[in-house]
């Protein structure tokens, strides 16, 4: 995991446990549905890579961000969650997630097609940037811990993994014995068909903002995965078949259905 020896990372994990109160895991489960019905060796892992996350990556607060203990594993539980079964080395190549109270505002300038230079500053909820770090507003990472579909930190994740390659593509590096060309047949067919539904003023079921991009397509259905598995399997089964393939989990297996949010505005985006 990122580098660290077998006896290395048993001593970091020894030191990060002392400066734990153990019942904190009882209260950050509660908090957490999605993360219901791991067992107790998933338990354990995922806390190990939790604290690992924690010791590997800085977070940094800013704009008058202040995070407590239990809000820096909050965070970092649900971005180890997608690579409970992968290992740490998946999210190797960036340091930092940087963590804003509440929305901000990157001012971003481009040319158009007329040489005309222009300036914008759109309120964000969440960014990532290849080789850089994860940029979040902890008012989002707060109100998407509940099991509705909206999960800032898993989305913001996920689009790690599709940089992993250089390119925000909505199809990551895929695991050995995965196919590209299936990835993306099962992929492009869902991806048209949502905005089919959407063209047509159909109700869809995965938020819309998956229609922006196949990038954001792929980000938006990792959240399902992970908090509305059922939903997903069964309007794109394929695409829930690969993500299985993709994380090694089966998030049905321990989960009850839920139900989706329905009005949440995203404010998300890849720079």
């Amino acid at each position: 995991m990122l580098g660290l020896t077998r006896w290395w990372r048993r001593r970091l994990l020894e030191q990060a446990r002392t400066r734990l109160d153990p019942e904190i895991w009882t209260d950050l489960w509660r908090d957490l549905p999605l993360l219901e019905g791991l067992d107790a060796g998933e338990a354990a892992a995922l806390q190990d890579l939790t604290l690992l996350f924690l010791h590997g990556k800085a977070i940094e607060e800013a704009q008058g961000a202040r995070l407590t203990q239990r809000m820096r594993l909050l965070l970092a539980l649900q971005a180890c969650l997608p690579i409970l079964r992968l290992g740490l080395d998946w999210y190797a190549g960036w340091y930092a997630v940087i963590v804003y109270p509440d929305e901000f505002a990157p001012e971003r300038a481009w040319i158009d097609d007329d040489g005309v230079a222009w300036t914008s500053r759109e309120p964000l909820s969440g960014e990532a940037w290849e080789q850089g770090p994860v940029i979040l507003s902890w008012a989002d990472v707060e109100a998407g811990m509940g099991r509705d579909g909206y999960n800032v930190v898993i989305h913001e994740l996920a689009h790690k993994l599709d940089l992993r390659d250089g390119a925000a593509n909505g199809c990551p590096p895929l695991r050995r014995g995965m196919s590209h060309g299936t990835w993306a047949e099962d992929f492009g067919t869902a991806f048209h068909d949502l905005s089919r539904r959407l063209d047509a003023g159909e109700d869809t079921p995965l938020d819309p903002y998956a229609a922006t991009s196949p990038a954001e397509f792929f980000a938006v259905c990792s959240e399902a995965f992970f908090e509305l598995p059922h939903l997903l399997a069964s309007e794109y089964p394929d695409v829930y078949g690969q993500l299985r393939e993709l994380y090694r989990q089966d998030p049905i297996r321990r989960l009850p259905p839920a139900s989706p949010a329905r009005s949440t505005q995203r404010r998300i985006a890849l720079p």
